[in-house]
């Protein structure tokens, strides 16, 4: 097997087109011609509609809703490269599913984010490109390399031009104890103080109780997170800052807005002022809604690509 194509071919699956087109666009190259249906039974059926032989093949996908569908998706096309005689085959993952089950909470539990990286490497996967892991020691869960791009170069720059000359108001907030890092980075960047949400129940059948470590009386706070999904933590969160920190306004960021359950109604509902988040997950028309401001993602993947096949580092993009 080549250990480098000789050119680069974009493909897509179903989970996320847009952003695999503009990553194309971003590196002046056609998507590729391929095709990815089901049979009437449900089994995925994948068409390639050009020669991939000796190519350095990028398959865009998110494996996110329906999780199953798109990750099935994205396996078989993996192995009709490598059964094409691909010369290098990136799994581009905009968003990672399964990365919330990193480990054993309880007894008898599965690590299927283990799995999940066992199955794209046996599928024929030669390296893996994503964006914001949940758990970032996922990244050893594989034996091939994997590089770990972040959301904040992205996500900052929109907060810095917002409140350019206003940044002594401003505050960081983690919405809780898991998501330190993530928001401390944020707030150095910013040049910003920090705070954390302490979420913790007293007794068994009592409500939480929000505790904010750090004054964000009468600021303006942007809460920092990786993904929103039922978006109840984030709610939750931006009420306490409002109502036990008496901050001024709430917004909040994420990388993925997997928006499942009653995230939307929640949202609309919210404190929360605006709502950045990246378009890694595709949002169709019925999940927007006008507190939201939809950043592409794209740019940061094309260099990335572009890096890779060229064998230059990837850490550049970090800052």
């Amino acid at each position: 097997m080549n250990l480098h194509g000789k050119d680069i071919r974009i493909f897509s699956g179903n989970s996320n087109p847009t952003v695999a087109k503009q990553i194309a666009q971003g590196l002046g190259l056609p998507l590729g011609r391929s095709q990815v249906s089901t049979f009437s039974d449900g089994e995925i059926s994948v068409s390639l509609h050009e020669s991939v032989r000796g190519s350095d093949v990028f398959v865009v996908q998110s494996t996110c809703y329906p999780v199953n569908d798109h990750l099935m998706e994205m396996l078989i096309m993996i192995d009709a490269f490598k059964r094409a005689s691909a010369g290098r085959i990136t799994a581009v993952m905009p968003y990672y599913g399964y990365a919330r089950q990193d480990r054993k909470v309880k007894a008898r539990d599965p690590i299927s984010a283990k799995l999940t990286a066992d199955l794209i490497e046996t599928a024929g996967a030669d390296r893996v490109l994503t964006m914001d892991l949940h758990a970032p020691q996922i990244q050893g869960f594989f034996n091939i390399p994997v590089d770990h791009l972040q959301g904040v170069p992205i996500l900052l720059p929109y907060f810095m031009e917002k409140f350019r000359g206003r940044g002594e108001n401003l505050m960081v907030v983690s919405p809780d104890l898991g998501s330190v890092a993530r928001a401390r980075k944020f707030a150095e960047r910013l040049d910003v103080p920090l705070a954390i949400v302490d979420k913790r129940r007293q007794r068994a059948n009592e409500s939480e109780v929000m505790n904010i470590i750090g004054d964000v009386r009468n600021k303006k706070v942007i809460i920092v997170d990786d993904m929103i999904d039922t978006a109840g933590t984030l709610c939750h969160a931006a009420k306490a800052i409002m109502e036990v920190g008496e901050a001024q306004e709430v917004y909040a960021c994420a990388t993925h807005g997997v928006l499942s359950g009653p995230a939307l109604e929640r949202l609309q509902a919210s404190v929360i002022k605006e709502i950045v988040l990246l378009d890694t997950v595709a949002l169709p028309p019925e999940k927007q809604i006008n507190k939201f401001t939809i950043l592409p993602a794209a740019p940061v993947f094309a260099e990335a690509i572009e890096r890779i096949y060229r064998d230059q580092p990837v850490s550049v993009l970090f800052t």
